[in-house]
């Protein structure tokens, strides 16, 4: 049998030991089975890199580390913003990489052409900041977005306003501004048709994203 035989059947007899296991585990949170497959997973990777220990280690280590995790703090932080912002208008997702999303329109947080933040979104702000500083493995990042109303050397450093804005707001509220990314992408990033005002009130908004990594990855 030629060594990319033995690989292949290596990896088959691999992933059903790891399908095993994981589905063994009833007493698993989701986010604990995600990480435990994840890591499963990065080790299959490993061994068909090479047939040595050492490539299976590399592999269980990107498989475990190569990203966000979806932690319980994580799933009850989602459902804390959607209970808080219900009726409101602003979006609350999970990411396709594991990263809370809140997508806020410009109707509860900024006037047009304006980086001052409107008292509907302080409630918003507040909840968000509530628990945080007993997470020190999550990462913030808030990103300014504007309609394409006017040009480029206005859109580009009022969206970025709008998200210090936030950010400073948020650090008010006891969140370490160090951990806080900030960006402003203008009108470069539409989620709506600018040619009408439906689409433009869409268009201006900030989204922040809130992502965890494991305490390995620190």
């Amino acid at each position: 049998m030629n060594k990319i035989s033995t690989h292949t059947r290596v990896l088959a007899l691999s992933l059903s030991a790891v399908v095993v296991f994981v589905s063994g585990c009833a007493n698993m949170t989701d986010a604990q089975r995600s990480s435990a497959i994840g890591a499963g997973v990065g080790g299959l990777a490993g061994v068909a890199i090479g047939d040595s220990g050492k490539s299976a280690a590399i592999g269980a280590g990107l498989g475990a580390l190569g990203g966000y995790i979806w932690s319980n703090q994580m799933a009850q932080k989602k459902a804390a913003m959607e209970q808080a912002t219900a009726g409101t208008g602003v979006g609350v997702t999970q990411t396709s990489d594991n990263q809370l999303k809140l997508n806020i329109p410009s109707d509860i947080s900024f006037d047009t052409g304006r980086s001052d933040i409107k008292s509907n979104l302080r409630p918003v702000l507040d909840q968000f900041a509530q628990g945080l500083s007993n997470q020190p493995n999550t990462e913030i990042r808030i990103v300014g977005h504007t309609d394409s109303t006017g040009s480029d050397s206005i859109n580009n450093p009022l969206s970025f306003s709008r998200a210090a804005s936030a950010r400073d707001y948020l650090s008010s509220r006891g969140v370490d501004s160090r951990r806080i990314q900030i960006d402003g992408r203008g009108s470069r990033e539409p989620i709506a048709d600018n040619g009408s005002d439906a689409g433009r009130s869409a268009n201006r908004r900030i989204e922040i994203f809130l992502a965890e990594r494991s305490t390995a990855q620190r």
